[in-house]
């Protein structure tokens, strides 16, 4: 129910995304590990994992996600409900400014 709140609202802003992508990585002790992040965002690069739980460990996997060079957005779905939507078109924000100071830091350079 909470992953499709978040698909809803990434086709509502006409986003494009995959879901439960695989990616590669290091655990704590070294080993290898396939995760599944709840979406891939296609045109950022970026991942979305979907927090429904105040049981579960999210700290650990954004650590580990971190370590392994991945970005990954965490939306905590299970906190005040109507701020997930906030945080993440807040950082889906900065990720373009992000972007558009790099491109124009390359096209300076020319």
């Amino acid at each position: 129910m909470l992953k499709k709140k978040v698909a809803d609202v990434l086709k509502k802003l006409k986003i494009k995304w995959s879901f439960e992508q695989p990616v590669f990585i290091w655990d704590e002790n070294k080993r290898p590990r396939v995760w599944t992040p709840d979406f891939y965002l296609i045109d950022f690069g970026i991942y979305l994992e979907v927090c429904g739980s105040e049981k579960f460990d999210y700290g650990y996997r954004k650590n580990i996600f971190n370590r392994n060079g991945y970005q990954v957005i965490f939306l905590h779905l299970f906190k005040k409900s109507n701020l997930w939507m906030k945080h993440l078109l807040n950082y889906l924000n900065l990720f373009i400014l992000k972007r558009l100071e790099k491109m124009n830091s390359v096209n300076e350079k020319r």
